[in-house]
Formats: structure tokens, C-alpha cells, sequence
């Protein structure tokens, strides 16, 4: 808050600003406002306050990606790592991942790392060989007519499973028996499916026969650039297309028995294609740059999609679509957006042109980070505080990944390193701490409500510095670029104030900077100004 300007009996004015806000980096940010910030956080507010060092937990080689589910893994160096070990290959680039029960995900490779069993592979199978013959068999018990397929000394279940829907093809006696069937039972080196499921040879259609060539039959998992997972299913979209997998079962995306735990597939009707999916508030939601869709329902009988023309995700920023506060963030071309469920509402006025390009984001339950890239600004990682609706930059991070697990948020930057974010209540052994965070504080035009000039006279601030940190004021009058200190240079200290002596200049406007290293909080600054005599600032007047 601010408190009422006191006129002096020598004519000096005194005014107290107690709260500080958050970031504005706008030409119209006014008194008291901070225009541009470094490694600040509103964790204290109302305080002006730097933000906790980091902590570097590892550093990575060519890295694809990082995820948290019980425990910290990633992808580098051609690999899927868990706990620190590598457990299995992968292919170079950008990954997407996403959980179900006990199986980690990782797309577009299609991969899958089983948490209990420590068993690394495929979601997809295939097998291909010479000599299938198809023939009767029996089904639960019964005789059954042209159901099954018999690959001799074959070991069907190194390849699949009781009620995994697989593709048949390269069958050329029958071509007809190329097509997409459910296995209803494994019997040794047998698949058995549902009765008449295949042409047989024969006047009457029942006598078994052997194809000459090789026959494929495939387990496939549909090509997906965006995944989440919701209700023990998982979720995922590409193109125009939105799938989800048989429940409970990551493996299978192409079962249609008619039952609530079969898979789905549905195309929506709008232009472009999908750029985020998230699970929120128990649905599925996926985005376009200009679509918002929310999928109702608890089975494929009853699923609804359910489309709204508003702001979605931009192009190329899927990531930064994240949950705080129970408020859904994404960055869309318009800005940073807040989605609880109804009409996204537009929350970076503040932020000006420092998030308007690619951008990832994470949270931590409570506040949104955001690691955007900026017009003429460069990179910023940015934090948006759901209790105080205030945004604080910390520094130019430049984040390609974010994941959460264990109470503390992860961030891998450009770099291949892994620091953690925000408070660390217990960091690794290994973890490595930054040094003193440097941190600055640049505000706005200060102008005092005057189009006259003005003189700053002393400024009185009133902070604690810790061990190793110090702070310095600066002032820098009508724009010319120049910073003068104010003082000298404020060590560790308790809880007190200090006055900060200036040579007297006037000017139509003054800036003030605060800089320093390691951890501080402002309580408050009392600037102690002069009038300019009733005229107004104009070039060329003193």
C-alpha cells in the first residue's frame, strides 16, 4: 500500500511505499510499479524480495525430455533413464510422455518402462513368418469353425496377449483374411479368435489350410504428438484426430468390442490441427489455436466432444499448458490464458512482449512457471502466483522440459542441466547449489502525480540482508541512461532502515534500481523529494 504524501516545513515530500506488486513491463506502468525485474519472487509479498538459489541435480548429454512419476527419468544420449540408470533405447529428439498405473510412456517412440517389472519396450508388436495355417479350434471350452491360426513352435505370448486387437496382412490364398481381429485366447503356439473369423479352403468352407508366403500380424498404437492420461486411459491426439486406449490398457488402441472398455477414435470437424491435450478437472481437454475441446463421458458409448471457438494453444507451445491453483495456464497468440473450464480469461497484460513466442511451462501446485521466449527480450522464466495474481521474471532460463514429483519442481534447460525450482525443502546428495543470486529491481517513471520537475533528495529503505548478500541503489533522472548510486553498497543486516543521500538533480522523471546478490526483502521505501518551482520540465530548463 501507499501512504499519503507528508509535507515537509522546508518543503520536501516524503512518500512510503510498503507493498510491492508484481511485474509490469509496460510504457504505461506507473509509480511504484516494477518495470523490469531479475530473480525476484512474490513467495514473500507484500515484500520486494530475491528468490532461493537453485539446485543443479544433474547434467545431461543430447536430452529429449523429462518426466516425474515416483521418481525422477529422462531421455539422453539415445536412452530412457529411471533413477539414474538407463533402461532402454530410444530415438534422438523431443519426447512426450505420460503415465498409466505402473507403465511410463514415451511417444512418438512408442515406448513403455514398466515400474514394477523394470521391463523396458514397445507398445507396438509385430510378428512375421512363413508357414501360418488357418484352421478350426475351440473357443472357451468348445468346438468352434475357422477361428484360429497355428504358427508351429511359435511362442504367441513373447508377442501378445489375450484380447489384443491385431492386424492381419500378406495373406494371398485368402486375401480376405487380411483384416483386423481381437484374440480371444493364446493355446501355445495357437491364437484363437471368435468363430468364423477366417475363409477356410473346401466346398463348405471348413477345411484348414497353410499360406504359402509370409503373413504379418501387428499390435499397432496410433501415431500421437500430444498424450495425457485421464481415468485410467490414455489420451492423445494428432492431425484432426482424437484417440484413447482400451481402459486400463496402454497397449491396445484399436479394440471395438461394443463394451465400455473398448478404445475410441473421433475426428473433429474444425480447421487445424490439435496443439496440446491435458487431463483438467477429470476430462480430457485438447486445443487447437483456436479451439478448445472437452471430452464428456465415462465410456465410449456415452463419450461426447464438446467444442468451443475461443483462444487454444499457440502453434509449437503444447507445453506450456499446466495446472495451478486448480486453474488451467497455456499460452495461446493472444497471451498467457486462464482456463477453469468455461471462456479462457486473458491474464499477461502486465508481461508486454515477454512471452509471445515458444514456450514451456510447469507448476508447483500453486504458482505457474513459464519459460517464453519474448520479442527483442530474449528468453524469461516467469512466475505467476495464483493467490496474489502477480507475475515475477526470474532470469532468462531458456527451459525446453518441466516436471514435478516429490514436492519439488524440476526444470531442464537448453543446456541438458536439471535445476529445481522455487523452494527445495531436501535437494539430493548429489545436487549441486548455485552460487549468490544476483537480483535486480528496476521501477517504472516515477513522475509523483507532477508535470512539473522534481528532485529526489534521499531515499530511506527499510530491509534485511542475509550472510554473503548486499544491496546497492541506483537513480537514474529523465531517461539519459545513466545510473547514479545512491550510498554505498548495504551489507548483511538485520531487520532495519538505511538512508541513501543523493545529489540533488531535477528532472520532468527519475527511476530507481535496486541491485544485490544472495537473499533479501524490502520492507518498505520512503523517497524524500523536492518541488521544481511550478513549471513545467521542457528541454533546455533547470
Amino acid at each position: 500500500m501507499r501512504l499519503p504524501a507528508m509535507a515537509y516545513d522546508i518543503g520536501m515530500t516524503a512518500t512510503s511505499q510498503t507493498a510491492f506488486g508484481g511485474l509490469d513491463h509496460t510504457p504505461g506502468a506507473g509509480d511504484g510499479a516494477v518495470y523490469h525485474m531479475k530473480n525476484l519472487t512474490g513467495a514473500a509479498f507484500p515484500l520486494l524480495s530475491s528468490r532461493p538459489p537453485r539446485w543443479k541435480v544433474a547434467t545431461l548429454e543430447q536430452p529429449g525430455g523429462l518426466f516425474a512419476r515416483g521418481a525422477l527419468c529422462w531421455v539422453a544420449q539415445g536412452g530412457f533413464w529411471y533413477r539414474g540408470e538407463r533402461k532402454g533405447d530410444v530415438s534422438e529428439g523431443e519426447k512426450t510422455f505420460a503415465a498409466l498405473g505402473a507403465y511410463l510412456l514415451i511417444f512418438p517412440d512408442k515406448a513403455y518402462y514398466n515400474t514394477q517389472t523394470g521391463v523396458f519396450g514397445s507398445l507396438e508388436s509385430t510378428w512375421t513368418g512363413e508357414g501360418l495355417s488357418f484352421q478350426n479350434g475351440t473357443l472357451y471350452g468348445q468346438e468352434a469353425q475357422a477361428n484360429t491360426i497355428q504358427a508351429q513352435g511359435v511362442n504367441w505370448t513373447d508377442y501378445f496377449q489375450k484380447g489384443d486387437a491385431v492386424t492381419i496382412s500378406g495373406c494371398a490364398t485368402h486375401a480376405e483374411n487380411n483384416k483386423s481381429l481381437i484374440i480371444r485366447d493364446i493355446q501355445d503356439d495357437k491364437l484363437v479368435f471368435y468363430e468364423y473369423s477366417f475363409a477356410l479352403d473346401g466346398e463348405k468352407g471348413d477345411q484348414a489350410y497353410t499360406e504359402a508366403g509370409e503373413v504379418t500380424l501387428t499390435r499397432t498404437v496410433p501415431d500421437l504428438d500430444y498424450v495425457c492420461e485421464n481415468e485410467n486411459r490414455v489420451w492423445g491426439c494428432k492431425g484432426n484426430t482424437i484417440y484413447c486406449s482400451k481402459l486400463g490398457d496402454p497397449f491396445n488402441w484399436n479394440v471395438f468390442d461394443g463394451l465400455a472398455t473398448d478404445a475410441y477414435a473421433v475426428d473433429t470437424g474444425s480447421a487445424g490441427n490439435f496443439t496440446g491435450c491435458i487431463s483438467y478437472l477429470g476430462y480430457p481437454v485438447f486445443f487447437k489455436e483456436d479451439h478448445i475441446y472437452k471430452v464428456y463421458g465415462t465410456m465410449p458409448s456415452n463419450f461426447q466432444v464438446m467444442g468451443t471457438e475461443t483462444l487454444g494453444v499457440m502453434e509449437g507451445c503444447g507445453k506450456s499448458l499446466a495446472a495451478a491453483g486448480e486453474v488451467l495456464f497455456y499460452l495461446s497468440r493472444g497471451g498467457v490464458m486462464a482456463y477453469s473450464g468455461s471462456v479462457p480469461q486473458y491474464i499477461s497484460r502486465t508481461l508486454g512482449d515477454l512471452a509471445v513466442g515458444s514456450a514451456v511451462a510447469g507448476t508447483d501446485g500453486l504458482r505457474y512457471y513459464l519459460s517464453a521466449q519474448g520479442v527483442g527480450e530474449g528468453w524469461s522464466l516467469l512466475v505467476y502466483d495464483t493467490q496474489t495474481k502477480l507475475w515475477h521474471r526470474e532470469d532468462d532460463t531458456h527451459a525446453t522440459h518441466f516436471a514435478a514429483g516429490g514436492g519439488t519442481l524440476y526444470l531442464l534447460n537448453e543446456a541438458g542441466e536439471i535445476w529445481t525450482v522455487g523452494e527445495t525443502a531436501q535437494p539430493s546428495e548429489e545436487a549441486q547449489q548455485e552460487g549468490a543470486v544476483q537480483w535486480e529491481a528496476e521501477f517504472a517513471d516515477f513522475t509523483d502525480g507532477s508535470p512539473d520537475k522534481k528532485g529526489l533528495f534521499r531515499l530511506n529503505l527499510r530491509l534485511e540482508v542475509e550472510e554473503g548478500g548486499q544491496v546497492q541503489a541506483w537513480v537514474q533522472v529523465d531517461s539519459d541512461g545513466i545510473w547514479l548510486p545512491m550510498g554505498q553498497p548495504i551489507g548483511p543486516t538485520p531487520k532495519r532502515s538505511f538512508q541513501l543521500p543523493m545529489v540533488p538533480r531535477r528532472g520532468d522523471h527519475y527511476r530507481l534500481r535496486l541491485t544485490g546478490t544472495g537473499r533479501c526483502r524490502i520492507y518498505s521505501i520512503t523517497r524524500e523529494r523536492y518541488g521544481g518551482g511550478g513549471y513545467n520540465a521542457t528541454p533546455g530548463r533547470t
